[in-house]
């Protein structure tokens, strides 16, 4: 069964073509990790998929919800599909834990008590229980995806998106966020995951989507696409990656 279900779809910024007639299917409990050079864009289409950037042509279906059609309520289908982003987007007036109970309450409509014991046992989960009463600035970049991660989860996503979420972090945080997606995806959560993180995609992508000007070039199963990408442009923009 299809949970997110990209159908041909173009998107363009007036004469500039970003996505060119792009489709693939995400099934329930697989884990994309979606690739390319800067300006291929993977960002935007992974955007589009609970329709923070809207598209000309095509459709985008995720879980029976079509993200383009006009009478779609938008804010609800983001409330169940987890977005994070390369920057954390944390509150930071706000503490640690009542960054993770806000949606919860407005969104969900959970009560407060219940939003504030979820969000403590989500921090719990990605181990920064500790630092519950902290406001963001008080936290590493690590630290802070993580909550931004748990945010998330809180929402009790139906699938979760990650756009470049270790791309703004210090080398030394990047495997502590990792760890908590290599986890979230053992636990059989559909994600969709743009990332140059090879050894994150090698360790536990179903897939590999590599994009390169705006086409998907490549769609492959993750032992094919390392063993032998076929398109010489996924095999050039792996020889750079892999020999870091």
């Amino acid at each position: 069964m299809s949970m997110i279900s990209i159908r041909s779809v173009s998107k363009h910024y007036g004469d500039f073509q970003v996505l060119t007639d792009c489709s693939t299917e995400v099934d329930k409990g697989e884990v994309i990790v979606v690739c390319g050079p800067s300006g291929s864009g993977k960002s935007t289409l992974i955007k589009c998929v609970n329709g923070l950037e809207p598209f000309q042509k095509g459709e985008i279906v995720v879980n029976g919800v079509s993200v383009g059609d006009p009478q779609t309520d938008l804010p609800k289908l983001r409330a169940h599909v987890g977005m994070v982003f390369q920057h954390f987007e944390l509150f930071p007036h706000m503490t640690i834990e009542q960054n993770l109970a806000v949606a919860q309450i407005k969104v969900l409509g959970r009560p407060k008590e219940e939003a504030l014991e979820k969000g403590l046992g989500l921090l719990d989960r990605v181990g920064l229980k500790a630092h519950a009463h902290k406001h963001p600035g008080q936290l590493s970049g690590g630290q802070q995806q993580r909550v931004a991660i748990a945010r998330a989860l809180a929402m009790d996503p139906i699938c979760m998106l990650f756009d470049e979420p270790t791309s703004a972090l210090d080398p030394e945080m990047i495997n502590e966020v990792l760890d908590v997606m290599v986890a979230l995806a053992k636990e059989g959560m559909t994600m969709m995951v743009v990332t140059h993180e090879m050894g994150f995609a090698r360790k536990v992508a179903n897939r590999v989507i590599f994009m390169d000007q705006g086409h998907i070039v490549e769609d492959a199963r993750k032992e094919e696409f390392f063993g032998t990408p076929r398109s010489e442009r996924a095999q050039l923009f792996l020889s750079k990656i892999l020999s870091h």
